[in-house]
């Protein structure tokens, strides 16, 4: 919920996915969960004209500009580790292959794009794989496969996972519980059963974990020339 422009950095997320068509939504809720439902809820009315009845407390919306998103709020526990949270989604996301991402990154990723790639090579998941700052750790490629993850950054071609996936419901299979890890217990296994593919993102990619990177991105956006802004 950290703010870019006044608007949490998840708003630009999802303002990504519905551009390109996108709009229904899961989202894994932790800690400080319900501050996430308390904009959900709210978002439409405070992004309208109000009249209220003082004496009924009825309100009325007017123009509300309103996003055309379906937005499911989950909550999947405090403590639950990253591949636990996916994991407590199944119930939403079986009919089909769906869109992943983390909740502190933004992009220009063609997503598109991006699914043909994923349909193409008929494996059971896709990451996106992007060029960083040398503080993360790596991916090896065997072609457009994902063969293994370097502990040491900017090793080999210096990409690392940008997050932006798309997962067949066959996945939950790697998922086993709370106390799974995304990255060690699925993707990690993923790429040593030769199924998962990596999708090379050449474009514009940041991530917001510190307060020079958040920096970096409001002046971005104050610029008028933030590259994740797909949406105009």
């Amino acid at each position: 919920m950290v703010e870019i422009g006044g608007r949490p950095i998840l708003w630009h997320i999802l303002k990504h996915y519905s551009r390109h068509g996108f709009k229904e939504f899961c989202i894994a809720l932790g800690y400080k969960g319900d501050v996430v439902k308390r904009y959900f809820m709210e978002y439409a009315h405070l992004n309208a004209s109000l009249t209220v009845d003082l004496a009924t407390g009825r309100f009325t919306s007017h123009g509300a500009a309103a996003e055309e998103w379906i937005v499911h709020l989950v909550d999947t526990g405090g403590e639950t580790n990253t591949g636990g949270r996916v994991k407590r989604l199944e119930p939403w996301l079986t009919d089909g292959p769906f869109l992943l991402t983390y909740g502190d990154g933004v992009s220009d990723v063609d997503l598109p794009a991006l699914v043909r790639f994923h349909r193409s090579h008929g494996l059971l998941a896709t990451l996106t794989a992007v060029r960083p700052p040398s503080r993360f750790g790596g991916l090896v490629f065997d072609g457009d496969r994902v063969a293994e993850f370097s502990e040491k950054p900017q090793i080999g071609e210096g990409w690392i996972n940008g997050g932006f996936m798309v997962l067949e419901p066959q996945v939950f299979r790697y998922l086993e519980g709370d106390r799974t890890s995304l990255e060690a217990d699925a993707l990690e296994r993923l790429a040593a059963d030769g199924q998962l593919a990596a999708y090379r993102h050449e474009g514009f990619w940041q991530c917001m974990d510190t307060l020079r990177e958040k920096r970096h991105l409001e002046a971005l956006w104050a610029s008028g020339r933030a590259p994740w802004r797909v949406w105009e």
